[in-house]
């Protein structure tokens, strides 16, 4: 039988897998294997999500039979960090070398009193989207749950004394509701009292509209939702974001109308401002009575430039001439200005950089910083 790259990857893992993909239940259950009682798996959740744990040996309050039973049966890989890159604007992009040798990018984004880690569901994407360095690499693989949360311990080894992470958007590599099993493992044990006990309010999972899976998430766990839209026509949307040949805007429109948000909750629409593409006075008009029968506000994104990709960010002019037109039409619309440009950690930039052919890809970001003003 031939696998796929990532069934070799979960088949070689069966027999030890990461603990921090086991939810409480499941953590309970081997300690009661352990001959332990069962509350042991509340002080093993306790050193995996509050203190962090990366070994068994310095959970001192378990017996060391079961941290010997556990080390025996399943394996706690933190998550190293190969590379740490800083921008002028504090913007820090951390590479993450996984137990299989497989790199990620996240990044931590400080912003007056906010400080927003952006996380990776998957190594790569296969999504397609025209205006993703991201979707450069396609999918290598899916990331595992541990591997998803372990993101959260490895930025915050990297924050300034006395800082710490606020906010959490499911905005890096990949598409998170393509590995829907696994990021509901994270999010539960970064949202469980058991687990980090951060707040679901505190959390935005982005998705370029994958249909079925949007209101299960909403249903199962009350995070934020941001929905990928970039278009206001299919003709456009099928360039752009390919998923939409699937899930067309019509389809994603009624699913968004169906989604159960709580009490002033709203869906955040993403529109990323790609000159001669999707951003005329029309193209405002048309999102004005896309969006009008939901609860909504848009995100405009200026395009942020990678290596290979010949698409150009709108002027500053005409996207706040398009935000115009949203607010006229009674639609709640900002302007995200990006961050990290000069390590290529803004919106759109993130590709694990040793896929990157040698020096090409600094050379392509260096005249398209150029362009803009940008120095690193």
């Amino acid at each position: 039988m031939n696998l796929s790259g990532e069934d070799r990857h979960n088949s070689s893992a069966v027999a030890r897998r990461d603990i921090r993909d086991l939810t409480l239940d499941e953590l309970e259950s081997a300690a009661a294997e352990a001959g332990e009682r069962p509350y042991r798996g509340r002080q093993i959740a306790h050193w995996l999500w509050r203190k962090g744990a990366e070994s068994f040996d310095v959970m001192q309050d378990l017996p060391a039979a079961l941290r010997t039973a556990l080390a025996e049966r399943f394996t706690l890989a933190p998550a190293n960090v190969a590379a740490v890159r800083r921008a002028s604007d504090g913007t820090c992009k951390l590479l993450l070398r996984l137990a299989d040798g497989e790199a990620i990018e996240t990044v931590i984004i400080p912003a007056g009193d906010r400080t927003t880690l952006c996380i990776s569901s998957q190594a790569g994407c296969a999504m397609g989207c025209e205006f993703c360095a991201t979707a450069r690499m396609g999918l290598h693989r899916n990331l595992t749950a541990a591997e998803i949360a372990a993101q959260v311990f490895a930025a915050r080894r990297e924050l300034n004394p006395g800082a710490q992470l606020t906010n959490y958007v499911f905005m890096g590599m990949g598409e998170p509701l393509a590995n829907y099993p696994r990021l509901l493992g994270a999010l539960t044990a970064m949202t469980a009292p058991w687990g980090m006990a951060i707040s679901p309010r505190r959390i935005t999972v982005s998705t370029v509209g994958i249909v079925p899976m949007m209101e299960k998430l909403l249903a199962e766990l009350p995070v934020n939702l941001a929905v990928s839209l970039h278009a206001t026509t299919d003709e456009a949307r099928d360039r752009i974001a390919p998923i939409n040949r699937r899930y067309p805007l019509a389809e994603l429109i009624r699913a968004c109308r169906r989604l159960p948000l709580k009490a002033r909750s709203r869906i955040t629409f993403e529109y990323v401002m790609l000159a001669g593409v999707n951003d005329t006075i029309d193209d405002a008009r048309r999102l004005v009575k896309l969006l009008a029968p939901l609860r909504a506000k848009v995100n405009l994104i200026f395009f942020n430039p990678f290596a290979g990709s010949d698409l150009e960010r709108s002027p500053r002019a005409a996207v706040e001439a398009f935000q115009a037109v949203l607010h006229r039409g009674n639609l709640t619309a900002t302007i995200r200005e990006s961050r990290g440009l000069d390590i290529a950690a803004a919106c759109g930039q993130l590709y694990a950089e040793q896929h990157l052919p040698q020096d090409a890809g600094a050379r392509d970001h260096e005249r398209r910083a150029a362009q803009l003003g940008i120095q690193d």
